[in-house]
């Protein structure tokens, strides 16, 4: 299908495979689909009844279609053959199981960890009135390095990436969460997770990964790339020294408030 939401979507996927966050079959992406761009390609779905349980509830999803990418599929290969490493899905009326109408050709099924990214939509569109439609997750590498040297902490981790740069508390004013490591994929996880999305637009997995959340495709990314920059000043000012002798102050922090028009999380500030 030639459309503009699937285009955007892997151009999105590429974009993060050649800045080196989805090695192999690293991250996942999702996008819940508008009722016009379904409109537009309804010709194009197949009618099943081939449900699948989550295993999962996310009542206020119920009917809705999303665009994910494929369980075991390398984000590099998605515009070679986009029909067999990404697919659509609708949930049943209660939210509870998907049935895949578009894609995952010769047997593909979406990401494994699609009850990650179905309770963060689920969060994410009550949060926002449902402004909110991606999901994305992607395996940042010097977030990942953070994750072995700072306190899982979502304080620590949000107020060290705002002083890494003035658009940093610009972009993210509410700070970054933070999960221990868990085993990703599953119904623990992915509750985890979506608390964490009820305050904040990204979490952090340690020694795993990254997840965002946002209204479109470049918002989105964007948010993921600006952490994941602060982080990478963050780990090379580590490496040259545990102790700074200059920095954004609290003061200057919240100077940026009037003039941007954002209301930073005062937790982070204490």
């Amino acid at each position: 299908m030639n459309v503009k939401f699937i285009d955007d979507f892997i151009n999105m996927c590429i974009s993060g495979s050649n800045l080196g966050w989805h090695e192999r079959n690293g991250g996942n992406l999702s996008y819940r689909i508008k009722d016009s761009e379904i409109e537009e390609i309804k010709e194009s779905l197949t009618d099943n009844n081939n449900w699948i349980n989550l295993d999962i509830n996310a009542k206020n999803l119920a009917n809705e279609y999303f665009l994910v990418t494929g369980s075991g599929k390398y984000f590099m290969n998605i515009n070679k053959n986009m029909e067999e490493n990404i697919g659509i899905i609708k949930l049943d009326e209660n939210g509870e199981s998907y049935k895949v109408v578009w894609g995952f050709e010769n047997n593909g099924t979406p990401t494994s960890e699609l009850p990650s990214h179905l309770l963060n939509h689920s969060v994410k569109k009550e949060k926002t009135n449902g402004l909110h439609r991606v999901i994305y997750h992607a395996h940042t590498t010097n977030i990942i390095a953070l994750t072995f040297v700072l306190p899982l902490e979502d304080k620590i981790f949000s107020r060290k990436l705002w002083e890494m740069a003035t658009e940093c508390p610009v972009v993210f004013p509410q700070g970054v969460g933070v999960l221990p490591w868990m085993i990703p994929g599953g119904k623990e996880i992915a509750k985890k997770s979506s608390e964490l999305m009820e305050k904040y637009n990204a979490v952090i997995w340690a020694h795993h990964g990254l997840f965002s959340s946002g209204e479109g495709f470049e918002d989105t990314f964007g948010l993921a790339h600006t952490i994941e920059k602060a982080a990478e000043v963050l780990v090379k000012v580590l490496s040259i020294s545990n102790k700074t002798l200059n920095t954004i102050s609290k003061e200057s922090l919240l100077s940026l408030e009037n003039p941007f028009n954002i209301e930073l999380n005062k937790n982070m500030l204490d």
